[in-house]
């Protein structure tokens, strides 16, 4: 094998890398947001009409109880997506970086033939 056919081979690897870490990236920003969409849906409570204001009054507070739990689990979750998202970044930008390396050496070479 030639250096420039090494090179051209690390290449194609560095990409299928760089292919599957973006997949990555993708998929725990979809996690990520689907979470911060459930954040904002418990944020758009109604108040029941069809009862009576003491009871309607009831179930508002037991559901403001509720959705404040259930945030205070989202906001955890969030921050645990959000680490993952920036560490398959970081990963994503390393590929990335390798991608256009390998790239340029072999930009590099076909010019030196």
């Amino acid at each position: 094998m030639t250096k420039a056919s090494e090179i051209a081979r690390m290449a194609d690897l560095a990409q299928l890398v760089l292919d599957h870490r973006l997949s990555q990236l993708r998929s725990t920003a979809a996690e990520l947001d689907r979470s911060r969409m459930q954040i904002a849906a418990l944020d758009q409570k109604t108040t029941p009409t069809d009862l009576e204001p003491l009871a309607a009054e009831k179930v508002s507070l037991t559901y403001s109880r509720w959705a404040d739990q259930r945030r205070a689990e989202l906001n955890l979750v969030i921050a645990r997506q959000t680490v993952a998202w920036m560490e398959a970044r970081g990963e994503a930008q390393t590929a990335f970086g390798r991608v256009q390396a390998l790239q340029g050496l072999a930009t590099r070479l076909k010019e030196k033939r």
